[in-house]
């Protein structure tokens, strides 16, 4: 049974009505297309086990840092959200959302909750603190029925391919236990930050752990043959891609005689700022080099500061909204990696980025000649209707449609990935109906070009 709408169905398309014309059709033809989400952090173990989710704090606010930041900004206390492992009553959480509701007029987060509420939750009404309790029941109810677990949530969404991120060490047997149980494929995706970067926590111990788990000794050769013995493990679990989060893109091509001096000098905590830095772009590069050699799509995320508030991270963790974006440089950061492996056309390097300037100025130059590169779609601060107009307007008159990697939710926030997919394709639709009725391109360029951006360029790009 249909659930209640109470959303514009034309929202997000152009107020030019004739514009608006072309933009719904567009948008009709992909609306119910499935979804393909080659990257993303759902726990894999959601699936697995399909346990109802707890209550709608947890699911809705807790654990999403694009809402508790903003809660955060005006002066809520973590503790009271129930971050860092303190306890909170779900219900008084929901309040607080409910109370600050109108802080997020007009920003992403507060469209995505609308359509979570409005569209998948079925709770009509608009939300805010005289409706917070009929939300928070309505919510609850619907979490405890069968339809609402996550492998039915799952199927309802029509996902075909779903990534999580994965631990280098993870034995992959949640991924085992959904094969041929699920209508769509999940994935696992080989995250290995922690065990590149000598500035990661605990960075000698993970190394240790890694090469404790294959059997290889303490050394540089040891440390690469443990690191592509983990990816061949990942590969025959199904992954078609290594994911890497650093703050700059910096790549460098090192003697083996130097990296492994700096391999000892890294795991013995002895390593200078600036071999640590050297250390940490030597593997980026390694990284590349096994990708061109075992075809796993290589994704690069940078330009984050992690942790920006030392208090918030000693009280509440990591992931609690305080990463905040800095200026990157690709070209000169990936110039050794690029020249190195740029022309190989196994290779596919997928760049993201949280620096808008960098999309015009080096992303679609640098996909508009290395047929390895693609655009890695607006990600994190970026994946909003606006930012996603600007990203278009960036990188198309260089690059075409052709070298970006298609939409990629990347949460964690399950309930949003069709909400955010949806936003992608009107937001396309928008931005190709604008190009028709500007004459600049036919009606079934626009149309095979959406088609295309919701199943053939993500598929082409990560090899699925």
């Amino acid at each position: 049974m249909p659930l209640p709408r109470r959303r514009d169905p034309d929202r997000l398309l152009p107020a030019d009505p004739r514009t608006r014309d072309i933009a719904r059709d567009l948008y009709r033809s992909v609306s119910d297309a499935p979804i393909i989400s080659p990257h993303g952090h759902v726990p894999v173990e959601w699936l697995r086990d399909d346990t109802p989710f707890s209550d709608p704090a947890d699911l809705l606010v807790t654990h999403d840092h694009y809402v508790t930041r903003l809660l955060h900004a005006a002066g809520v206390d973590y503790a009271d959200l129930g971050l860092g492992g303190h306890a909170a009553d779900p219900r008084d959480v929901w309040r607080i959302l409910a109370s600050h509701w109108h802080l997020f007029t007009g920003t992403a987060s507060g469209y995505w909750l609308e359509e979570e509420f409005a569209e998948i939750l079925g709770v009509e009404g608009a939300f805010g603190p005289d409706t917070a309790d009929h939300f928070f029941d309505v919510i609850s109810e619907r979490l405890a029925s069968p339809e609402y677990r996550p492998r039915a949530l799952f199927e309802k969404f029509g996902i075909e391919v779903l990534a999580t991120t994965d631990d280098p060490l993870d034995d992959l047997s949640a991924h085992a236990s959904l094969r041929d149980v699920l209508p769509g494929r999940v994935l696992p995706t080989f995250r290995p930050d922690k065990y590149l970067d000598p500035d990661a926590e605990l960075f000698a111990s993970n190394i240790e752990a890694l090469l404790g788990a294959t059997a290889q000794p303490t050394s540089f050769a040891g440390y690469l043959r443990a690191l592509k013995e983990r990816r061949a493990h990942f590969i025959a679990n199904g992954a078609v891609s290594a994911d890497h989060g650093v703050q700059q893109p910096e790549t460098a091509d090192i003697d083996p005689l130097e990296a492994s001096r700096l391999f000892d000098a890294v795991v013995e905590g002895s390593a200078s700022v600036a071999g640590k830095a050297a250390f940490r772009a030597h593997m980026l590069l390694q990284m590349a080099r096994m990708s061109v050699d075992d075809g796993l799509v290589m994704t690069v995320h940078a330009g984050v500061f992690r942790n920006h508030n030392s208090q918030t991270k000693r009280a509440f963790g990591s992931d609690t909204g305080h990463d905040l974006p800095v200026p990157t440089d690709f070209v000169r950061g990936l110039r050794p990696l690029l020249e190195r492996y740029g022309l190989e056309r196994n290779f596919h390097l997928v760049l993201f980025a949280v620096d808008e300037t960098v999309y015009s100025r080096e992303i679609a130059p640098l996909a508009g000649f290395y047929p390895s590169v693609f655009i890695g779609a607006p990600w994190w601060f970026l994946d909003a209707p606006d930012a996603m107009a600007r990203f278009r307007s960036a990188v198309t008159e260089t690059a075409g449609f052709s070298r970006s990697s298609g939409f990629i939710d990347d949460t964690r926030a399950f309930l949003s990935i069709p909400a955010r997919h949806d936003t992608a394709r009107r937001a396309d639709a928008a931005f190709l109906a604008r190009f028709v009725a500007e004459g600049r391109i036919q009606s079934r360029d626009a149309e095979r070009v959406i088609a295309d951006s919701v199943s053939g360029q993500p598929r082409r790009v990560f090899k699925l």
